[in-house]
């Protein structure tokens, strides 16, 4: 890593000496202008993503869903089909999915993409078609830097118990048929008995799962310490109040679409939450989008989010080379509460 002129710092060089810039509060960014996929080595730049964490490559200049997995392809990732999803997608084929479908005005908390899975998408790649005429970044945080901030006892309790994911697939989100990509009960359930997902079906037909999971992994390939998951962004208070209201009122507090809680069960505080938000939104790094801009994660070290914004926006995503993250999976699943 070197200083330039103007105060920046850069990281290691591509093969013809083009750097990524590295400015305190943006990600990591490489212009590339007219370059193309042939002429710009992949795996360079995936070796940059692995150094950094995440990348935003400048001047590919994407311009359809095809040139993502293109892209893919060039970069060496294997696409994987998303199950267990909780927001809807666009299917453009070749593993390229539209945005999740949110509202413009609500930003998505920190996550890792998957991360509740038994099988989670190592990178995940992000293209812009159209950028919005304000807002909108899908900015990104260290998961390394997390783990350094946020409290001890906090970290080591979440390390030691990991966390529960609860949801019953109602009308908000996802039906559970487009989440598992079937109408056959039985392959739901053969879905969850392979992937440690306790499941029932309520007699309204609503099914109900609750999983466990570590909330803090190693990296497979450098073997760093990362805090990972989906604990704030997942908990019920993430709901709009209005939403949540409405729907404890009518199902019961332990029926929302999703929750999160400690390893043991209990009710995750509201505290404890704001805690989480508050340490990703001090680690966070972003970069405006560009139209036809390339942004590479490394889906396990690194956390992104959505920011809020207005205009069009087009945005479609890749997850791929998927991997089981040794004691991620946890089978012993407190019980849920009985339904109502």
């Amino acid at each position: 890593m070197t200083a330039t002129t103007d105060g920046t710092t850069t990281g290691a060089a591509l093969p013809d000496g083009r750097e990524p810039t590295l400015d305190a509060g943006r990600t990591p960014l490489l212009e590339v202008p007219g370059a193309d996929f042939e002429t710009l080595p992949g795996q360079a730049v995936r070796g940059l993503v692995t150094r950094h964490g995440a990348l935003l490559v400048r001047g590919l200049g994407l311009r359809a869903p095809k040139d993502l997995a293109r892209a893919a392809r060039w970069l060496g990732v294997t696409p994987t089909a998303e199950r267990e999803a909780f927001t809807s997608r666009t299917d453009h084929s070749d593993g390229v999915y539209s945005a999740s479908q949110w509202p413009a005005d609500e930003p998505m908390c920190m996550h890792h993409e998957l991360s509740y899975a038994a099988e989670v998408p190592s990178i995940a790649l992000f293209g812009c078609l159209t950028a919005p005429s304000s807002g909108g970044a899908t900015a990104v945080a260290d998961a390394r830097t997390l783990l350094r901030t946020l409290p001890a006892d906090l970290v080591e309790r979440f390390a030691r118990e990991g966390w529960l994911l609860d949801r019953d697939y109602r009308e908000v989100g996802v039906s559970w048929t487009e989440a598992f990509g079937t109408e056959d009960r039985a392959e739901v359930a053969a879905y969850c008995a392979d992937h440690a997902i306790e499941h029932e079906w309520l007699a309204d037909g609503v099914l109900r799962t609750r999983q466990r999971r570590a909330a803090v992994v190693a990296h497979p390939v450098t073997g760093e310490r990362l805090w990972f998951n989906q604990i704030a962004f997942l908990n019920g208070l993430t709901l709009d109040p209005a939403v949540r209201e409405y729907l404890t009122s009518f199902y019961g507090p332990d029926a929302l679409p999703f929750n999160t809680r400690f390893g043991d069960g209990e009710a995750i505080p509201e505290e404890v939450i704001e805690t989480l938000n508050a340490a990703y939104t001090a680690a966070t790094s972003r970069e405006p989008w560009q139209a036809g801009d390339l942004l590479v994660v490394d889906n396990l070290r690194t956390a992104h989010s959505r920011e809020a914004y207005q205009g069009d926006r087009e945005i479609v995503a890749l997850f791929g080379d998927p991997v089981r993250l040794t004691g991620h999976v946890r089978t012993d699943v407190p019980a849920r509460p009985a339904a109502a």
